[in-house]
């Protein structure tokens, strides 16, 4: 009889609990997300485009090593 009027008086406290729980979880999920996203739009950035005044040249083709 014990466990059922336990139950009672702590079922409010286990609902926050529950739900500050949920709540965290959220938002570490979304912080996470931002990041990654955060991190893509740094490499889109980064990407080089060629430049007008320069030719483009078979080694500038073949050779991957070269930035």
């Amino acid at each position: 009889m014990g466990i059922h009027y336990d139950y009672k008086s702590t079922k409010s406290a286990k609902l926050m609990e529950k739900q500050a729980k949920r709540e965290k979880k959220l938002a570490e999920k979304k912080a996470k997300r931002l990041a990654k996203e955060g991190d893509k739009k740094k490499n889109e950035n980064k990407e080089k485009t060629l430049d007008a005044s320069k030719p483009i040249t078979l080694d500038f083709l073949t050779n991957p090593n070269k930035e």
